[in-house]
């Protein structure tokens, strides 16, 4: 990405290589789902359950959801009220678009969700976060597909192709027993996400709470299928309901043929502090400077701090190329570029015995 802005600031770009080729606080989690009262469309912010029903209603499937986030850990929730039109059973896809677009330019909110299993609406979440990240607002959307097979879910995974996406499956059940809120199952997930100080650390076997099991039991052949088509599984084993594996829905390279560089959740995640931080150690300190080869060099020194925190804190496993130079095109501009290697979860330790008898 080319910087085009005209406003002063500190802007990012990133890309990521695959190597086989070549302190955060919890997070905020912005919410938008149908509701029986409040001002549809305004965002509200939300703390206790009995603070969702008072705004929203009762049993609407926004205080459900905002349930579930607190039952996981959540602190905090942005919410943003959907009232159906006068008979109809949903808000119309209008309103949600409306809803992401605020959701997704609020720099503080880390994870969104809704209460819809509709693809077209998965669609229109997917371009809120893709035209954030162009603005340089990065955050991650966790819907799900509500399928109770790896075929239907990994065609919905597909279809999103997004390393800002996150597609879980199958649907949850309640906590007593019957079927679930649309959207329970990627609230869960995103107070486990949030609530996960370290972007390094994978979501694997990750406790859900608030739900008491899934509508489907996935063998091992049918998690394979899933992973390996962009979807975050999750299991219910001895009454405990935990993910198996937190990835992306990016899958595919944009010119066609697999692509698994973005499919660890963790990839992004990690991608989403390191940049933040480095750009914000820079705003903070530079916002009224000269752009003498002085500058530049104390512009470098920060970076490398920022960087060699993250690198102390196994965020990231190296860095190298710090490289800080006036563009040639431009004297007002600073371009700035490093590389780093992101630190990698832990998804298997395969034992091999040799035994002698």
């Amino acid at each position: 990405m080319s910087i085009t802005y005209e406003r002063p600031g500190v802007y990012a770009s990133y890309s990521v290589t695959s190597a086989r080729y070549a302190g955060r606080s919890a997070g905020i989690v912005g919410i938008c789902a149908a509701a029986e009262s409040g001002t549809s469309g305004n965002m509200y912010t939300v703390g206790s359950r009995n603070e969702a029903a008072s705004l929203f209603g009762a049993d609407c499937a926004l205080t459900v959801l905002a349930g579930l986030l607190l039952d996981n850990g959540v602190a905090e929730i942005k919410a943003i009220p959907l009232i159906p039109a006068q008979g109809a059973s949903a808000p119309a896809d209008s309103a949600y678009e409306r809803a992401f677009a605020v959701l997704s330019g609020d720099e503080n909110i880390e994870v969104l969700l809704c209460d819809s299993w509709d693809g077209d609406i998965h669609a229109l979440m997917k371009t809120a976060l893709t035209t954030a990240a162009g603005a340089c607002i990065h955050k991650i959307g966790i819907v799900e597909c509500g399928a109770d097979n790896a075929e239907d879910a990994v065609e919905a995974a597909g279809a999103l192709n997004c390393e800002r996406m996150v597609m879980a499956a199958p649907a949850a059940i309640g906590a007593a027993g019957a079927a679930a809120q649309a959207g329970s199952l990627a609230a869960c997930i995103a107070g486990a996400l949030v609530t996960c100080i370290d972007p390094a650390v994978p979501l694997n076997g990750a406790e859900l709470y608030g739900i008491s099991g899934v509508s489907a039991d996935f063998n091992d052949a049918a998690i394979n299928s899933l992973v390996r088509g962009g979807v975050t599984p999750v299991e219910c084993t001895g009454g405990t309901v935990s993910v198996v594996r937190g990835i992306t829905t990016k899958t595919t390279a944009s010119g066609g043929g697999s692509d698994y560089t973005y499919r660890e959740l963790t990839t992004v995640r990690i991608i989403d502090d390191v940049i933040p931080a480095v750009r914000q150690a820079l705003k903070s300190r530079f916002s009224r400077v000269k752009n003498t080869a002085q500058t530049r060099g104390a512009i470098r020194s920060l970076v490398l701090v920022e960087l060699e925190k993250k690198l102390s804190a196994e965020i990231i496993d190296g860095y190298s190329n710090v490289s800080v130079t006036a563009d040639p095109e431009d004297d007002t501009v600073c371009l700035v570029s490093f590389e780093f290697t992101v630190a990698h979860g832990l998804n298997q330790i395969q034992i091999t015995a040799n035994i002698t008898v």
